[in-house]
């Protein structure tokens, strides 16, 4: 979910540099929050499926 959230974060940095217009914020911060999105789900923050996963894993070692 951070991922699409960096991605969105990403394009919208992109739209501002190609136009040219600012918002009070600055491309440059833009692209440093995704990429601390980026990281983070690097690190598995927000990624609920992870958890899931492990699960259906123990239960099918055990049959």
């Amino acid at each position: 979910m951070l991922a699409i959230a960096a991605a969105i974060v990403f394009g919208i940095a992109f739209l501002f540099a190609l136009i040219g217009t600012s918002i009070g914020i600055s491309t440059t911060a833009l692209l440093a929050l995704g990429l601390c999105l980026l990281a983070l789900h690097q690190g598995g923050i927000g990624t609920a499926s992870a958890g899931a996963w492990q699960g259906y894993r123990r239960s099918r070692a055990r049959r």
